[in-house]
C-alpha cells in the first residue's frame, strides 16, 4: 500500500566517460533530462530488494536500505531498471543534493554519473519526511563496459560530501557502496609468441626471419574491438632469453611528429606503444612507446598510474628503430605509414616471474597504437586487447601473453 509523498524517476543513458586517462574520449551524450513526476506515492512497506545495505549518514538520520536490480545481472547494451530505497529517520542535514557515480569495480575508475540529472529530479535532504521510504526509480542502458560496474552515491554540496557513518559502507571517499552490476565478460586475447632462433636486426625493416614466423595480429579499436578499416597497425612479438621483440607495422597517410628527446610526452602525438605486467598482478607494470622519429617514452609503475615522474626516471634500456615510407613531417604528399622495431631487456621489467623466461610462461600484456589525424584534431585508438574505457592503463583488460 502507498501513501502520499514521493517515488522519483530518472530516465537516463549510461556512457562509459574518461576522466583523466590516456587513450581516445569516447562519442558520449548527454543523459536524457530527468524530470520528477508530481503527485506519486512513496512506499509505506519497502519490498523485498536484491541488494541489501545499511549505509546511512548524520548518526542514522538518512538510511539507505537498499536497491533492486532488474535484471540482477544485466547484458552490455541492456535497459535496465534500478529503484532504491531510502529513509529519513530524524532530522536532516539541510542542503545537500544526492549524487550518483558508476565505477568500474576492479580499479575505481570513473565511468559516468548522473549528478546533475538527480540534482534536477531528488529533493534535496532537509525536504524528506521522516519515517518515510523514498523510492528513487532508474531507468537506464547499460554501457559497453567489458567488467562489473559499481554505484555509488550519496550526498553533497559547495563544502564537500556528506560523511557516510560507518567506514565500511563507503568506499573511503564518502560514496556509499551502492549494487554492484556484473554482466557476462568478454574472453581476454592471447598472443602465443614464439622463440626467435635469431634475433632480428633492429633496423625498423620487418624482413628478418624471426617475423616471419611470428603470428601477425591487427589491432581493433581501443574502447570495443572493432575492425579498423583504415590507418591498420599490425604487431608481432618474438622473444629469446633476454628480449621480448615487438614490431609495428602501421599503415598512415601522413607520418609526423614534432618532439624529439626521450621522455617527451609522446603519447600525444602519433605514437605506438605496448605495455607488460610480467606478474600479472594487476599493480607493478611497465609502458614503453616509440614515435616516427624513434623517440622512446618508458615508464615503471608499482600501481595503476603511480606517481609519474617517479615511473619515468626507470631506463629499460630499451633499443628501437623506425622505417617511414614517405616524407616524414611533410602534409603536402601521402604517406604509406612507418614501422618500429623494439629490443626490450627483460631483467629490466618489473617483477619478471623468471629471467630469463620458460618455454609456457604467461604475462599480461596489451599493444597500442595512437592515431592524432591532421596533427592533433582528432585522436583514434587501437588496442590488441579492447579496453571499454578511454584508459591505456586499464590492466584487467590486459591480454595475455605466453611464451611458446
Amino acid at each position: 500500500m502507498r501513501a502520499a509523498g514521493w517515488v522519483i524517476v530518472v530516465s537516463c543513458e549510461l556512457y562509459a566517460c574518461r576522466d583523466e586517462q590516456a587513450g581516445p574520449r569516447p562519442k558520449a551524450a548527454r543523459p536524457a533530462a530527468a524530470v520528477a513526476p508530481r503527485g506519486v506515492p512513496t512506499v509505506d512497506a519497502m519490498p523485498p530488494v536484491n541488494f541489501p545495505a545499511t549505509a546511512s549518514w548524520s548518526q542514522g538520520a538518512v538510511r539507505y536500505l537498499g536497491s533492486q536490480v532488474d535484471p540482477r545481472n544485466p547484458q552490455p547494451g541492456q535497459r535496465i531498471t534500478l529503484k532504491h530505497y531510502f529513509r529519513a529517520e530524524g532530522a536532516q542535514p539541510r542542503s545537500y543534493q544526492w549524487f550518483l557515480h558508476f565505477v568500474d569495480a576492479s580499479s575505481g575508475q570513473m565511468l559516468g554519473n548522473l549528478d546533475q540529472e538527480m540534482q534536477a529530479s531528488a529533493p534535496s535532504l532537509g525536504t524528506w519526511p521522516e519515517g518515510k521510504t523514498v523510492e528513487i526509480v532508474q531507468q537506464l542502458q547499460m554501457p559497453t563496459f567489458d567488467g562489473a560496474i559499481r554505484m555509488l552515491f550519496g550526498f553533497w554540496n559547495e563544502q564537500g560530501r556528506l560523511p557516510v557513518d560507518a567506514e565500511a559502507a563507503h568506499d573511503g571517499a564518502n560514496r556509499a557502496l551502492g549494487p554492484l552490476l556484473e554482466g557476462p565478460r568478454r574472453p581476454l586475447p592471447e598472443y602465443r609468441m614464439p622463440r626467435a632462433a635469431r634475433p632480428p636486426v633492429i633496423d625498423g625493416a620487418l624482413d628478418d626471419e624471426a617475423w616471419k614466423a611470428a603470428p601477425e595480429v591487427t589491432l581493433g579499436g581501443s574502447l570495443d574491438g572493432h575492425p579498423i578499416s583504415e590507418r591498420r597497425t599490425r604487431v608481432r612479438l618474438v622473444w629469446d632469453d633476454t628480449h621480448v621483440y615487438v614490431a609495428f607495422d602501421c599503415e598512415d597517410p601522413d607520418v609526423w611528429g614534432s618532439l624529439r628527446n626521450k621522455d617527451d610526452p609522446i603519447y600525444n602525438e602519433d605514437v605506438a606503444e605496448v605495455f607488460f605486467d610480467a606478474d600479472g598482478d594487476g599493480a607493478t607494470y611497465n609502458e614503453l612507446q616509440v614515435s616516427p622519429h624513434n623517440v622512446n617514452f618508458d615508464a615503471s609503475f608499482v600501481a595503476r598510474r603511480s606517481d609519474l615522474p617517479t615511473a619515468m626516471k626507470w631506463e629499460s634500456g630499451m633499443k628501437s628503430a623506425v622505417k617511414v615510407r614517405g616524407t616524414l613531417d611533410d602534409d603536402s604528399d601521402r604517406d604509406d605509414g612507418w614501422s618500429a622495431e623494439l629490443a626490450i631487456p627483460i631483467a629490466q621489467l618489473n617483477q619478471v616471474p623468471h629471467v630469463p623466461p620458460r618455454k609456457g610462461d604467461v604475462w599480461r600484456f596489451n599493444a597500442y597504437r595512437l592515431e592524432h589525424y591532421v596533427r592533433r584534431q582528432q585522436i583514434d585508438g587501437q588496442a590488441f586487447s579492447p579496453l571499454f574505457v578511454g584508459d591505456f592503463h586499464a590492466l584487467p583488460r590486459f591480454g595475455t601473453l605466453v611464451f611458446d
